[in-house]
């Protein structure tokens, strides 16, 4: 398939992109929707869309360009070369998690309670941006012979892409549903991060163009990280949440 949508005075306008805008778009709706039911203003949350948006799209290349230091010291020219293809949901995550705390101590906003409003668009988002790695013939596994594997360069292989996209519209619909029975604030979020590390961990195992840091596959350690880390923080505010009502 093409990875050119269409063109506009020259300029090369990219399906991966395109599915990409879709998906923040479509993650920015859901949080103003969720932000007027939970009290939340609708200002702030598109204030912080602003803000998080471009964090997290400059982390996740900067993510990409470290973990590929060997290429880009000796093509300094590529690193800010966005439209060459190179970016890294883990740089996203965290730059945009950094950019909201931030943004909400300034603004003196509740850090746990936003975030569980505006991630729960996220793996939405997310489902929908795997489509382009599809596009651009990446992010795809090793070979196989089951039934639903794709062509690469004439090779089947597992469709790695098609595995997330299924994995996070089913956090997705699984948060959506949940969200108004949560116990705690920062909940969902912390779900969001043991449920989403989970599949990526054994997804990532598939894939057979893995950032590394030496052996070890990077998506792996860092979904490690926060599978332990979301378990932790679980438990930790879990109990919080549980002395303070109880106090009250």
């Amino acid at each position: 398939m093409d990875r050119v949508a269409f063109n506009i005075f020259g300029i090369d306008v990219m399906w991966y992109g395109i599915l990409m805008a879709t998906g923040m778009i479509l993650g920015t709706i859901i949080a103003l929707r969720e932000a007027k039911r939970v009290g939340i203003k609708e200002d702030d949350v598109l204030d912080l869309a602003i803000v998080a948006i471009p964090t997290g799209l400059l982390c996740a290349r900067l993510y990409y360009v470290i973990f590929n230091w060997e290429y880009y010291s000796q093509y300094p020219s590529q690193i800010l070369n966005f439209r060459g293809g190179g970016m890294a949901i883990h740089g996203a995550l965290i730059g945009g998690v950094l950019a909201g705390y931030i943004f909400t101590k300034i603004r003196k906003i509740n850090f746990l309670k936003m975030a569980d409003t505006v991630i729960i668009g996220m793996p939405l988002a997310q489902s929908i941006g795997r489509w382009g790695n599809f596009i651009n013939g990446e992010a795809h596994g090793g070979p196989t012979t089951l039934p639903w594997g794709i062509m690469v360069d004439g090779v089947k292989v597992h469709p790695t892409f098609l595995y997330e996209s299924i994995w996070d519209l089913g956090i997705f619909i699984f948060l959506w549903l949940f969200r108004k029975k949560k116990k705690y604030e920062g909940q969902i979020i912390v779900y969001y991060i043991i449920l989403y590390s989970t599949g990526r961990f054994f997804i990532e195992g598939l894939r057979t163009d893995s950032l590394m840091l030496g052996p070890i596959r990077m998506a792996q350690a860092i979904s490690l990280i926060g599978i332990i880390g979301g378990i932790i923080c679980h438990i930790y505010l879990s109990k919080k949440s549980k002395k303070e009502n109880t106090e009250e």
